[in-house]
């Protein structure tokens, strides 16, 4: 049987009453109610307590007591007298669990065993009061910073009220081993707060007060903390204690589902892995009449040919070796919808999975809406799963040749081109980029790269690329804080994110190119400047450079291949292309996506954009 669950009102925005209701919709078993939220609130502990029952939810702990272990007399003494205080407070919320979190005062006294009086006598005053107290080693403690010295304080005070307090974040964020984790006896481990954060060179305190993440949302090494906890067999709640600057200003509701998956997330992964993918099926454009005359002439200069429309509805499939694009102008259904309320955009694209029901299951499993769809007799029925941006991923079976489209499309002969699909790149508002990389690590297996920071002439945009195993899905996730940049004039202009992004990859970027000039499509320009860097760098022979130049290729590589990779001009402020090639210098190839070469793109697009 699973754990119970709860979250730290701190996690979300708003006012106390918003974020309880948002906690009880998401499905959360308990709350620990963070102290500054009591304090807040126009009400008294008692209505809180009420608010808390008739939402069916736990007050699981009342958080954090600070500064108690190891004071002076003078100090010490008070600190009792506060402690007194929040006990009969509990009583009247409903609780019996107090956080205290180890000491940080300048004035703070070491020593485990004077730590462990301290303790001790806090026990028996919890005992009059039917409490606990949970004691939690923060990771910039003065003289306690790990969990194993805490835990040592709790053995030594041995007092039935007094347990310790796991935080994954504490522990991972210093790189403690963890298997000593797995020697707590499980009734001493009174709570276990979880918490995921990215890769960061700061101080752990910023660090943990502005960026921490819901599991699955970071690259801590959660997988080893579960498992010398479940070492333990702890049965207690798992807990999310979440600081971070995005959901402090994200709806309450979406950051409660989020942190809701992420626990099953954290759960469930240890025993099943996330769904395969083998490939990206077809990318699908929602667009007005007018647009997909203009499109099919991009398409068609692009290398593109059309080789299917569909039987019943203005929708046309297009293809170029592995690549298979959509045009749906249809006024009915849920291209039409999307069109509607974001303007001519991708509204979907479709993901080989090597078991469609098994992805819809997990999807459910995570609380994300599945799309069954109505279709004619005689059509082919592809079920989809809602993103966060109310976009479509369609699930398509690994077999998709051309028995699989019959049904749907009158079929004409497909020439044998070179494109695949090499890259989606998706714009995001700031606030859905975490909610995002959720969705694919917990529903399909890909891995999440590092942030890298993406210099735009307005701003910086922030760039995570998401992969599967071999590479045959790749995402770049892009969003950006700055109302200037590329990526948030997208946002303002669709009314939200989607694809801006598509990159095929080919076996010759310069014959493909020079195909693209003849028939007039529009490249962009690169500066001049660029390509003196580029021989200083590299050493391309002279008339090699020249053709780059001429074509606006840019070239980056790492240890294991080079890519030449050039763009298209933006289509209708909708979408861009790129074009790339990936070579190899033994038996890997080129594992990357230029971005070293991303800030003079962005400055190329933002010029035309201005001209």
């Amino acid at each position: 049987m699973p754990n119970p669950t709860s979250i730290a009102t701190v996690s979300l925005s708003g006012d106390l009453r918003t974020k309880l209701e948002a906690i009880a919709k998401a499905g959360f078993d308990g709350v620990e109610l963070f102290e500054q939220d009591l304090l807040n609130f126009h009400g008294s502990p008692q209505t809180v307590r009420a608010m808390i029952s008739d939402l069916g939810l736990t007050l699981v702990a009342f958080q954090p007591f600070r500064d108690f272990e190891g004071m002076p007399y003078s100090e010490r003494q008070q600190n009792f007298l506060r402690a007194e205080h929040k006990f009969s407070l509990m009583q009247q919320l409903g609780t019996d669990l107090m956080l205290v979190c180890s000491n940080v005062s300048p004035l703070a006294l070491g020593g485990l065993d004077r730590a462990a009086e301290d303790f001790f006598a806090l026990g028996e005053l919890a005992k009059k009061y039917g409490a606990r107290v949970g004691f939690e080693a923060l990771a910039w403690g003065k003289h306690i910073s790990d969990y194993r010295d805490a835990w040592e304080v709790v053995r030594r005070a041995n007092h039935p009220a007094i347990g310790t307090i796991l935080d994954s974040f504490h522990i991972l964020a210093k790189n403690l081993e963890v298997n000593s984790i797995a020697s707590i006896p499980k009734e001493k481990i009174f709570l276990v707060q979880v918490a995921d954060a990215p890769s960061l060179e700061m101080g752990v305190v910023p660090w943990s007060r502005h960026y921490r993440n819901f599991p699955g949302q970071g690259r801590l090494a959660l997988g080893a903390f579960m498992q010398a906890l479940q070492a333990t067999r702890y049965d207690g709640y798992y807990s999310l204690e979440i600081f971070n600057d995005q959901f402090r200003a994200a709806p309450p509701k979406q950051t409660a589902k989020d942190g809701r998956r992420s626990l099953v997330y954290l759960e469930e992964c240890q025993a099943a892995k996330p769904i395969s993918t083998s490939g990206v099926g077809f990318i699908e454009f929602a667009v007005s009449q007018k647009v997909a005359a203009e499109l099919s002439t991009l398409f068609t200069g692009l290398g593109f040919t059309p080789v299917g429309q569909h039987r019943s509805k203005q929708v046309t499939l297009w293809r170029n070796g592995q690549a298979q694009l959509i045009i749906n102008s249809q006024n009915s259904g849920f291209a039409h919808q999307h069109k509607a309320v974001h303007g001519s955009s991708v509204c979907a694209f479709a993901l080989c999975v090597p078991s469609v029901e098994a992805t819809i299951a997990r999807a459910k499993e995570f609380f994300y809406e599945v799309i069954e769809p109505n279709v004619a007799a005689g059509e082919q029925p592809i079920p989809a799963i809602v993103g966060t941006d109310g976009s479509l991923i369609y699930l398509l079976g690994d077999k998709t040749d051309d028995s699989f489209w019959e049904a749907d499309f009158h079929l004409t002969s497909s020439p044998a081109n070179s494109f695949r699909i090499d890259h989606i790149g998706q714009v995001l508002p700031f606030s859905q980029s975490l909610s995002w990389l959720l969705f694919y690590r917990s529903i399909f297996a890909v891995q999440a790269s590092n942030l890298t920071n993406i210099p735009d002439p307005s701003g910086l945009i922030t760039s995570q690329v998401l992969e599967n195993d071999d590479c045959s899905v790749r995402f770049v996730l892009n969003a950006s804080q700055y109302a200037g940049t590329l990526s948030a004039k997208y946002l303002s202009g669709h009314a939200g994110g989607g694809v801006q992004h598509i990159a095929f990859s080919t076996t010759d970027i310069f014959i493909t190119l020079e195909q693209w000039a003849k028939r007039e499509v529009k490249l962009l320009a690169i500066p001049e400047n660029y390509y003196a860097d580029l021989q200083a760098k590299y050493g391309f022979e002279p008339a090699l450079l020249a053709q780059m130049q001429r074509l606006g290729v840019l070239y980056d590589q790492d240890q294991h291949g080079g890519f030449f990779h050039a763009y298209t001009q933006t289509f209708a402020d909708l979408f861009f292309i790129e074009l790339c090639q990936r070579t190899a210098f033994s038996h890997l190839e080129y594992q990357g996506y230029g971005a070293s070469n991303a800030p003079v793109r962005v400055a190329a697009q933002t010029r035309l954009g201005a001209a």
